[in-house]
């Protein structure tokens, strides 16, 4: 056992552990002959976002009729199986880049596939491809405004 170990070659296991820091890797395995070299690591674990939920604002008498109608057109979007649901968490943008022209309007028609608004996770811009080919009816979304999975973004009849 002592002879195999010394036939190990330690600049391999250096190599193979200096590709795991470059890559960003957590786990490389290699096997040659008789002799397979397992090498990983564990990263530590980034610190879990702190979120603080916004101080109660005081309703004013005007807020309560808006936010009734919210709510009320919520479930109608929710309960129709035209609605296009946000597949993530992150905010949703309607147009390419700020100024310009959204990607989708009420009214206009799309194909299955074309991009109908982006949204923004963890930095990443991810395009969301419309599931069907139709007319645009509604979009129940503002633009930049953040929005949670599964929540309906605009419907496709």
């Amino acid at each position: 056992m002592a002879d195999k170990k010394s036939g190990i070659d330690q600049a391999l296991i250096r190599d193979l552990a200096n590709i795991l820091k470059d890559t960003d890797l957590t786990e490389i395995e290699v096997e040659q002959e008789d002799l397979r070299i397992r090498v990983s690591r564990t990263i530590p674990a980034a610190p879990a976002p702190t979120y603080y939920a916004p101080a109660p604002a005081a309703a004013a008498p005007a807020a309560a009729p808006v936010a009734a109608v919210a709510e009320a057109a919520a479930p109608a979007a929710r309960n129709n199986k035209n609605a296009v649901t946000a597949p993530m968490v992150g905010t949703a943008y309607l147009s390419p880049a700020p100024g310009a022209r959204p990607f989708i309007e009420v009214g206009a028609t799309v194909k299955e596939g074309q991009t109908i608004l982006i949204i923004e996770a963890m930095k990443t811009m991810n395009q969301i491809p419309a599931p069907r080919s139709g007319k645009i009816t509604e979009i129940l979304v503002q633009d930049a405004s953040p929005v949670e999975y599964g929540e309906p973004l605009l419907v496709i009849e």
